[in-house]
């Protein structure tokens, strides 16, 4: 057995991803049956959601369980460039028969907060991770009082060594193949970015904790690369993009089993932070990364009615299509199936 096997109580070092709008408590229930760890998305979740969602899992399995929230801090609205952003925008509005002054703005994201604290302290799960840094110190020694082990995200030597300071559990190495959003925080510097398999053994030697690999694993074969290179488990969440459990829409489902799988990129144009997709319209037209989308998570707002009214018609001009580099793995299959797939991997 792995470290990280013993820290978490799993069958398997193997972790499904927390993905936002496709993975629920069903597809969480299947893959810590199957022996690994699944992970709940909470980032876009209301606490009655999330109240829901725990509550299905706890009574579907004893087996551990993770709940993953963003850490980020909410900006000030701006609102030149707010304004800004609609113009941009303005052309596709006409298109739609939309108008950009009927469109609300939203927080579309909250970052974990005493609110949030207070209910999981009912349930002290398992585990708990975090994207974009750690929540304040008094609400990570709040989760910690539970027993539940904590997880974050690294993007580089220096973030992982961070975490380690602040006592996490163990750091997920994130490379910039992985789909989804960056878990970058102690800088917005892209160029300061590496691919899985080069900061891999970089936070390796640097750290003492336990590193989990994440980015571009998508079967056996790289799961096995990982562990030779000193991980002590995976987190893998394209691959599970499919599964039956998978609540992928449509659209996205299309998109991840055509050729366009094959060319992503990081795009800030859907939420204001940059996250890897599958290129669509807006990304071509626009540009993946485009100075008058407004700051984490503000952007969202804007393009929500958009990405509704085309999807309606089955298009997925407008629709943050996640995706990691390597969607070779994509499959329709159980996530349980897909799990012990994974798993041969680690023999």
């Amino acid at each position: 057995m792995t470290t990280l096997q013993h820290l978490l109580g799993t069958e398997f070092p193997l972790i499904q991803a927390p993905m936002v709008a496709v993975s629920g408590s069903a597809m969480v229930i299947a893959v810590s049956e199957a022996g690994g760890l699944g992970s709940l998305p909470c980032a876009g979740l209301t606490p009655d959601l999330i109240r829901q969602e725990v509550t299905a899992i706890r009574a579907a399995t004893r087996r551990p369980y993770n709940v993953n929230f963003f850490c980020h801090t909410p900006p000030q609205p701006d609102p030149q460039r707010e304004a800004a952003w609609r113009t941009a925008l303005a052309p596709y509005y006409a298109e739609f028969g939309l108008r950009s002054e009927d469109i609300p703005a939203g927080a579309g994201r909250h970052p974990f907060n005493a609110e949030v604290a207070g209910l999981l302290a009912e349930f002290r799960p398992p585990v708990v991770s975090f994207h974009f840094g750690l929540p304040p110190d008094d609400l990570l020694a709040q989760v910690k009082s539970w027993g539940s082990k904590v997880l974050a995200s690294a993007t580089t030597v220096e973030e992982a060594l961070w975490l380690q300071a602040r006592g996490v559990d163990a750091v997920i190495a994130q490379g910039l193949e992985a789909g989804g959003h960056r878990g970058h925080f102690l800088s917005h510097d892209l160029t300061k970015q590496s691919g899985t398999f080069a900061l891999l053994p970089q936070i390796v030697g640097a750290v003492q904790c336990p590193v989990i690999a994440a980015g571009g694993i998508a079967d056996a074969q790289g799961v096995a690369a990982a562990m030779a290179l000193g991980a002590s488990g995976v987190q893998v969440g394209t691959a599970y993009m499919l599964a039956t459990e998978a609540t992928t829409s449509a659209v996205h489902r299309a998109a991840l089993q055509s050729d366009a799988a094959r060319h992503t990129a990081l795009t800030h144009l859907f939420t204001g932070r940059p996250a890897r997709g599958i290129m669509n319209r807006v990304m071509h037209e626009l540009g993946p990364l485009n100075p008058a989308a407004p700051e984490f998570p503000l952007a969202t707002a804007a393009l929500a009615p958009l990405r509704a009214k085309a999807e309606a018609l089955g298009r997925s001009d407008f629709s943050p299509l996640w995706s990691g580099q390597n969607a070779s793995g994509c499959r329709e299959a159980s996530a349980a199936d897909l799990t012990r797939a994974l798993a041969k991997g680690l023999r």
